[in-house]
């Protein structure tokens, strides 16, 4: 069973994402409110994915992705985020983000970008 940790800073959209991953056979390792308490949680339980907002009080996604890929190269980590600008979007993907879902995403949309992910083979993500 795969774990993931789910970072947001609303509470409906982390409780909404939860639901999906665990109705899906996911494990929620986690779950933070913002970027410093998800490094320091990365650190501690080391999940098989992170899904990550961007906008947040205190350390932004865009500097906990940076910082958790620091941490761990490998991190898998999908932004999750109401954020359209492109530049913003091709930022996440160059900091290392394995995709960008725009919010407001629905169950199907998320399982399939995770399945894809976990799916894809070593190298090529």
């Amino acid at each position: 069973m795969k774990s993931v940790m789910v970072v947001d800073d609303e509470v409906f959209a982390r409780t909404m994402l939860k639901s999906v991953l665990t109705s899906n056979g996911f494990r929620i390792a986690a779950e933070a409110a913002d970027g410093d308490e998800a490094v320091a949680l990365y650190q501690k339980v080391r999940p098989d994915l992170v899904t990550m907002d961007i906008a947040m009080p205190g350390m932004d996604g865009l500097t906990a992705l940076k910082r958790i890929k620091g941490l761990d190269p490998h991190a898998k980590i999908i932004m999750c985020s109401a954020i359209q600008q492109k530049t913003i979007i091709l930022e996440a993907i160059r900091l290392g983000a394995k995709d960008y879902i725009v919010k407001p995403c629905h169950g199907a949309e998320i399982i399939e970008t995770i399945d894809k992910l976990f799916a894809s083979k070593p190298g090529m993500l």
